[in-house]
């Protein structure tokens, strides 16, 4: 089949990949990067220090969250998303990765506009009210099923394709150290207030890291701080190279969400190093995680202390196996090439 020009067009939070934070940018990296290496010519649209094979078109040095700035400076992405769309006749195919956006454009052009919906928002949002405008027209990607099932709107055509990762920097290590982890952003959806819980209440250590943001920061010197002490740790942020040493010197990752997050990059990242994860039952937990084959799903912080204890009856290498079925680089990007070549054809 012919080699396609492409448009990957990213947020403008972060760099691509991220410096540290950042698991959307990292799959449009994976994305671009194999692509490229399939020989696709792929046009990145994203910040001026991303890091590709693809060409690069920029409009901002920096992510809008690595400069200090707010989730609520929408206007770059606008612009970021215009400028793509100005130059659809020179692409194949575009594909969007922020919520909606490329839907507020793609009527005024020809070139099939693809959309996958990384972080879809909650039902009340007023963002659904104007999907609904474009909805007949628009190519959805949910990154699982249960992403596709909270979404209130579904588009002309809907498909689940999940991410998948590298799985070179995730060693896998079978004898770990006597401690458990705990990674995300800081903020109350991420659950880390019921992660310490869980440790304390089964009384073993807990090391956690994360990136906090300028607008959680008093979240964590109220909430978080004052909890730390000799066996609940929190570490700060890491790059991917020490998160993955993190991860596999963990003997398990608690992962206990306040939310109906749409993926959890971490959870795959984690069983990918050969620990497993004991998570609460929301969002796509269900179908990242076997029920007592490589973690552990629970309801509440009782259940979650009780498979704290129970970690050991999971063999490490069955989560490494799993994420090597699943979850890897190449199974996304040939399920997006096989979709690509599908909408080329209608």
């Amino acid at each position: 089949m012919k080699k396609l020009k492409i448009a990957q067009v990213a947020p403008l939070w972060f760099s691509v990949p991220p410096l540290k934070y950042g698991g959307t940018e990292r799959i449009i990296s994976f994305l671009s990067e194999k692509l490229t290496e399939k020989g696709h010519r792929v046009s990145l649209f994203a910040t001026a220090n991303s890091k590709t094979k693809a060409k690069l078109i920029s409009l901002r040095k920096k992510g809008v969250i690595e400069a200090g700035g707010r989730w609520n400076a929408y206007y770059w992405n606008v612009l970021n998303h215009s400028m793509a769309f100005e130059k659809a006749e020179q692409f194949d195919i575009i594909h969007c990765h922020w919520e909606i956006m490329g839907t507020y454009f793609q009527r005024f052009v020809k070139t099939p506009v693809l959309h996958t919906l990384h972080n879809i928002p909650g039902p009340k949002n007023p963002m659904w009210t104007v999907f609904k405008h474009y909805q007949k027209d628009a190519n959805l990607v949910f990154i699982s099923q249960r992403e596709k099932k909270n979404a209130v709107i579904k588009g002309r055509n809907n498909w689940v394709i999940y991410n998948g990762i590298d799985l070179k920097p995730f060693k896998f290590n079978a004898k770990p150290k006597n401690h458990f982890i705990w990674v995300a952003r800081v903020c109350p959806e991420k659950g880390i207030e019921n992660a310490i819980k869980i440790a304390k209440k089964a009384k073993v250590k807990l090391l956690m890291a994360g990136q906090i943001q300028a607008h959680h920061q008093d979240y964590f010197n109220k909430k978080i701080k004052p909890q730390l002490g000799r066996n609940i740790k929190f570490i700060g942020e890491l790059n991917q190279d020490k998160l993955a040493v993190f991860y596999r010197q963990a003997k398990g990752l608690l992962y206990p969400i306040n939310w109906q997050e749409p993926f959890g990059l971490v959870i795959v990242e984690s069983m990918a190093a050969g620990t497993p994860v004991i998570a609460f039952r929301k969002g796509s937990v269900p179908e990242l995680i076997k029920n007592n084959k490589n973690g552990f799903i629970v309801n509440n912080i009782a259940q979650g202390a009780q498979a704290v204890k129970e970690i050991e009856s999971i063999n490490r290498a069955d989560c490494r196996k799993h994420i090597e079925d699943n979850f890897t680089i190449d199974k996304m990007v040939d399920n997006y090439e096989k979709l690509y070549y599908k909408l080329l054809k209608k």
